[in-house]
């Protein structure tokens, strides 16, 4: 997945309606000023026509720890091919064309690799005091670094069991981490975690690959239907899922990595 940021949206919608008809982009979306494209390796020839197709990525390649991104345009497509995006914070080194008036422009880009990184976190809060969601936003905010990008936050709206503090929502973080970069960041976020929950029943879980989409069925459940505390054990066994904190919050926090990046389905309550 190739992750961008823009402070001009304008300009990255205009990119992503003309990347995401390339034949190397298998989708592409945005979630706040994150434009995100799912990308198969290769290469590709790309027909450029003027008002149709402008611009697109033209070859994405890993080479152990860094990635090459070739992006191509027409016209006003080519600077953003090429200056707008090599002069971007993480890029490691860049090869651009001339860009600008009625020409074709070019431009790769040699990005480092990172690894997807997602923490769910519940109950760190009590009846009177906090917010699980602002505080895993404020924690995630207070530890992103170069090594450790933070990228997203959602919350996961589950079923109201008797022992919720108000919503019983959960809260999930992903980050996007250079490799053997990782560690330092999850022990500052556990604890902040540990000093500032208020509950001591606060479930701490992390997910250190791409997918977490086989933790799906147990996380619709856990929107559905009371889900045993046993049940969130066995999920993160199977998935492979780190236990950082094993409070009751566990269950739920289990149940927030399936929901990764997906803040606006993940708010949706399940049927009662």
């Amino acid at each position: 997945e190739l992750l961008e940021r823009s402070n001009c949206y304008g300009g990255s919608a205009w990119a992503q309606y003309h990347y995401s008809k390339g034949p190397l982009v298998i989708s592409a979306r945005n979630l706040g000023d994150w434009f995100r494209y799912m990308i198969s390796p290769g290469h590709v020839d790309l027909d450029l026509i003027s008002s149709r197709r402008s611009a697109g990525i033209e070859s994405v390649h890993v080479f152990g720890d860094e990635v090459e991104v070739t992006y191509a345009g027409l016209g006003g497509g080519g600077v953003g091919a090429t200056l707008t995006r090599a002069k971007a914070e993480d890029v490691l080194r860049y090869s651009v064309t001339e860009c600008g008036g009625g020409r074709i422009a070019r431009g790769t880009l040699v990005l480092p690799r990172r690894e997807r990184m997602i923490i769910g976190v519940d109950d760190t809060d009590s009846k009177t005091t906090g917010a699980t969601w602002t505080l895993i936003h404020n924690i995630a905010t207070k530890v992103d670094s170069l090594e450790a990008r933070y990228i997203s936050h959602s919350l996961v709206q589950l079923f109201p069991v008797p022992t919720k503090t108000q919503n019983c929502v959960s809260t999930v973080v992903e980050f996007a981490c250079l490799p053997g970069k990782a560690e330092g960041m999850l022990a500052k976020f556990e604890a902040l975690l540990r000093r500032y929950s208020v509950s001591d029943e606060t479930g701490m879980a992390v997910f250190r690959n791409f997918d977490p989409s086989a933790l799906m069925p147990y996380a619709q459940r856990c929107k559905h239907e009371r889900v045993l505390y046993e049940d969130a054990l066995e999920a993160a066994r199977d998935a492979g899922v780190q236990i950082i904190m094993d409070g009751q919050g566990l269950i739920g926090a289990v149940a927030a990595i399936a929901y990764c990046a997906q803040p606006d389905k993940s708010v949706v309550p399940g049927s009662r």
